[in-house]
This record gives structure tokens, sequence and C-alpha cells, in this order.
């Protein structure tokens, strides 16, 4: 009888987080993301987006970015929070932001980390996440969003492949999110292409897990040229 109480004790246990899992991956997350297309705008502007194909691989291009930058730093934030190591914390948080060059790029994950924070403390309670959020305040950290996440889904007993999972769904999203408003597509072309997209994530995580945080690297100069552009451009809906 002990032993069938535990198993549902477990089973709930399991069920409760993914519910929660979802809730975090969620789109509609009040957090911010609808101001930033990460870098579609200006694809689209410049000719690189044209239609659904070359969306996606623009789409698969920024997924793999991220999981070999952001990706990094947020699983090395999961871990430090895991085993309560609060100064790795802001260990990766500083070097993602040193990084992540360009004023638009830095604000974008200042801007949805903070706002992250904010959320996540009105609706539960994060000790490491509000000690983080109280150090942004302060300015001795930048905040930057992936690192927010990943204290978080540590706090929920997410392992670092489920938390990984939500976080690389996230930057599609916001890119899908972007795409019905700035192009001729339907939501069923953005929902197969998101689709398509989270095939490679197991690949992602592989590839970048036993990466150190000076081994962070986002070689894709053509989204840094987009990025460039895009704060000079005179017509736009996002804020990146």
């Amino acid at each position: 009888m002990a032993d069938e109480n535990s198993r549902r004790m477990r089973s709930a246990d399991d069920m409760i987080l993914l519910a929660r899992l979802l809730q975090f991956s969620d789109s509609t997350l009040p957090v911010g993301a609808f101001a930033f297309s990460n870098g579609l705008e200006s694809a689209i502007q410049t000719g690189v987006v044209a239609d659904a194909a070359s969306l996606e691989r623009f789409v698969e291009t920024v997924v793999r970015q991220a999981s070999g930058m952001d990706g990094i730093a947020f699983l090395h934030a999961h871990r430090a929070a895991r085993r309560g190591a609060y100064d790795s914390v802001l260990e990766a948080d500083r070097e993602l932001w040193n990084r992540r060059v360009g004023e638009e790029q830095q604000m974008m994950l200042a801007r949805m980390g903070r706002k992250f924070a904010e959320l996540s403390l009105k609706i539960s309670t994060f000790p490491v996440l509000e000690r983080w959020l109280a150090d942004i305040k302060e300015g001795t950290t930048p905040g930057c969003f992936p690192v927010g996440q990943a204290v978080a889904l540590a706090h929920m007993g997410a392992d670092e492949k489920q938390a990984f999972v939500v976080h690389q769904y996230g930057v599609a999203a916001m890119i899908m999110s972007a795409a019905v408003r700035l192009m001729r597509i339907d939501h069923l072309d953005t929902q197969r292409i998101l689709f398509a997209v989270q095939a490679r994530v197991e690949d992602d995580y592989e590839r970048i897990s036993g990466l150190e945080l000076d081994e962070m690297s986002g070689f894709a100069p053509v989204f840094d040229v987009l990025v460039a552009h895009h704060t000079k451009t005179h017509v736009r809906l996002f804020m990146n």
C-alpha cells in the first residue's frame, strides 16, 4: 500500500511538473517576447526570408545559434541553481551578456529576463530568482532571460534536458509569432515549421551539453548583419 501511494505521488508530481513546463513554454507568457522578432524583421526587409522555405531555414539557423550561445549559459545556470551555487548563476549571466553583442540583442535579454523574474515571483515562490531580481535592480547583474528561465525551471524540478527543450522551443516560437505579423504566411505553415524544427533539439543538446562557458559561440554572420541592419532601419514593428 505504501509503495502504491508513493507511486501515485510521483505520478502526480510528474503531471504537475509537465503542466507547469507547458505554462512556462507558452508563447503567450507575458514576458515581452511579442515585442521582439529575433532578427526576422530585417531578414524579411532584406529578402533573406521571403517564403515558408526560407523562413524554416532562418529559424533553424537562429535555433542552432541560440543553442551554442544562450543554451550553454542556460545549462550552466540550471546546474548552478540545482547545486545552490549562486555565484555561478551570476557568472553565467555575465558571460552571456558579454557575448550577446548588439544593443538590441542585449535589450531583448535584459527586458525579457526582468519581466520573467517579476512574473514568476507573482505566481509562486522562487528564492534564488528573488535574489537575482534584487541584483538586477541594483545593477550588479544584467539579468539575461535564459539565466532567469534556467533558475526557475531548476527550482520547479525540471531536469536539464526538459529545461533545455523549454528554452529552445521558446526561441523558435518567438520567431513564429513574429512571422504571422510580418509576412504572408498562415498558422498552418508556422506550426509545420515549428514542429519540424523541434526535431533538432536532441542533437543541439548533445552538441553543447559538455561545453564550458568560455566555449560559447554563435557563428552566424548573416544573422549578425541582420541584427546590425535593424538598428538603422526607419520602419519597424519590433524592438529587434
